[in-house]
């Protein structure tokens, strides 16, 4: 037995500077989420984009995004990672520019799409790269790690970096970071990634790329507007569009040879699991939103200062991702993803005792907590993914892992959405002698809107009341986002507990490497 067959080759300097440029990207696609909110007003003004004009703005990159991946990660395996990823810099650049420049809210919102179809080539692209470069198990689980902290990074720097300047700019330089970012990927990518493409690859189904469409954007615009609008017929009937597609859409990939999406990743016994916990861990991101109302209505902080307060809760859950695999090193994956797990839950209940009167240290400590008990499974969960899925399903594997973490925020959305949305409206009491306006029956926010239209003694009364529902509210979802929590653990140690530490594994490796070969032996 030749022993270096055995061992996958260790990355080299080239490869963690290629690393360095892969993260670059990872950090704008992240960023584009989030870097729209506060510029916001800006936009009403400039462009005259009304509220649903605003809303498509900034939710069509989320859709396009979410809605390609799966799509775009099997266009990578057959094209080449590294060329789609170039397709994709040079796009995303172009669209920036576009978003910066537009003269109307229209060009605005098709500016934002295009930037979302770039952003859907980046992502499994560069996932599927990193795997490509980092095959030593330890080496690839920190390079995940390092994937996952510029996404999370991205996306707690977005509101923040659009706040800084705004201060100074207009609202188009929110978008033009992407350009030099982006250049400098198209001037270093070519020399320092690997190409890489399925050599069994076939050709491209575009009926199962309309299908897969077809399921994933209906779902995710269904499961984002029944919280806001309730189950009218327009969300409800997407959502059930989209079940039915992808029922259809299944079906069809059993029937092809060379089917979009390969089914038999699922039968993989870690691939599965670690795509269950990463649709978890987007499950519980519904949470964040009433953190956001309770801080900007019951703490009354600011957009930018309700981000700055957010940070110190993403650092941690960055440097927990930079530690696990440190961690999983000597300890398993799964008891050091299920003591996460349950640290993220206790997190959450400790987060069900801010009280309706504000108490900022108490929720930025619970959010700390849970941010460090949620990071191991962000990362260990998505090299999990990458590591059962064979090399040249990579760009597939990646984008579904991606693809289920987006639904499960979609889905956390929805559901813990409308569950707060129900508590507030059942907990808020109009106070006694204070004329109410419906929205304020309906919203924190529209309490404050009415609140500006009354009398001092009348608004601290109808805030007071306000902020009692949503911190119900927050109570509410915190509890449900334990429960999953818990449902993750149990998960876990039911489906990935048999995993060994990296320890454990490459011991395992050098005893068979040394392990007399019988076939050898017979012909001694």
């Amino acid at each position: 037995m030749d022993p270096s067959a055995e061992i996958p080759p260790r990355a080299g300097r080239r490869e963690f500077i290629g690393l360095a440029v892969l993260a670059l990207p990872t950090m704008l696609v992240a960023m584009d989420i989030s870097v729209l909110y506060l510029a916001l007003p800006h936009l009403s003004g400039d462009l005259g984009a009304s509220s649903v004009q605003q809303l498509w703005a900034t939710d069509i990159y989320g859709f396009m995004l979410a809605g390609l991946l799966v799509t775009m990660g099997n266009v990578g395996d057959r094209i080449g990672r590294k060329r789609l990823l170039m397709f994709g810099a040079a796009g995303f650049a172009v669209a920036s520019v576009v978003a910066a420049y537009s003269t109307d809210a229209t060009m605005l919102i098709a500016a934002r799409a295009l930037l979302g179809i770039a952003g859907s080539t980046l992502m499994p692209s560069i996932m599927s790269l990193i795997s490509a470069m980092f095959r030593d198990p330890k080496q690839h689980t920190g390079a995940i790690a390092v994937w996952m902290s510029c996404f999370l990074g991205g996306t707690a720097l977005g509101p923040i970096i659009g706040g800084v300047l705004l201060n100074s700019f207009w609202w188009g330089s929110v978008f033009l970071v992407a350009v030099p970012i982006m250049a400098m990927v198209l001037i270093l990518g070519p020399s320092l990634l690997p190409e890489f493409r399925s050599p069994q690859s076939g050709r491209i189904d575009p009926l199962s790329i309309l299908l897969s469409l077809a399921t994933i954007l209906p779902l995710v615009y269904g499961l984002k507007e029944i919280p806001r609008t309730g189950f009218e017929p327009l969300p409800t009937v997407a959502v059930l569009i989209g079940l039915v597609s992808g029922v259809i859409f299944v079906r069809r990939q059993n029937r092809l040879t060379s089917p979009l999406l390969d089914l038999k990743l699922f039968k993989h016994k870690i691939f599965r699991p670690a795509l269950l916990l990463t649709m978890f861990a987007g499950l519980v991101a519904g949470n964040q939103l009433f953190v956001y109302l309770y801080l900007q209505s019951v703490q009354q902080l600011s957009p930018l200062s309700t981000a700055l307060w957010l940070l110190p809760s993403a650092l941690a859950m960055i440097m927990i991702m930079q530690l696990t695999p440190l961690l999983v090193r000597s300890i398993r994956p799964a008891y050091v993803i299920a003591g996460g797990t349950v640290l993220a839950s206790l997190g959450y209940l400790t987060l069900t005792q801010a009280p309706s009167s504000g108490n900022l240290t108490l929720v930025v400590t619970s959010l700390i907590v849970i941010n460090l008990g949620t990071g191991p499974m962000g990362s260990m969960c998505a090299a999990l993914a990458m590591q059962s899925a064979p090399p040249e399903r990579a760009g597939s594997a990646a984008a579904m892992t991606s693809t289920s973490g987006e639904l499960g925020i979609a889905m956390s959305i929805a559901v813990l959405g409308t569950i707060g949305n129900a508590i507030y409206t059942r907990q808020f009491t109009a106070p006694a002698g204070v004329p109410v306006d419906p929205a304020a029956e309906e919203s924190v926010a529209g309490a404050l809107e009415s609140a500006t239209r009354l009398p001092g003694d009348q608004a601290a009364a109808l805030l007071s009341s306000a902020y009692d529902a949503i911190t119900s509210s927050l109570h509410s979802t915190s509890v449900v986002s334990a429960l999953l929590m818990l449902g993750a653990t149990a998960l876990t140690l039911s489906t990935l507990r048999q995993l060994p530490s990296s320890n454990e594994a490459a011991a395992a490796a050098e005893a068979q490497d040394q392990a007399p070969d019988p076939v050898a032996g017979t012909h001694a």
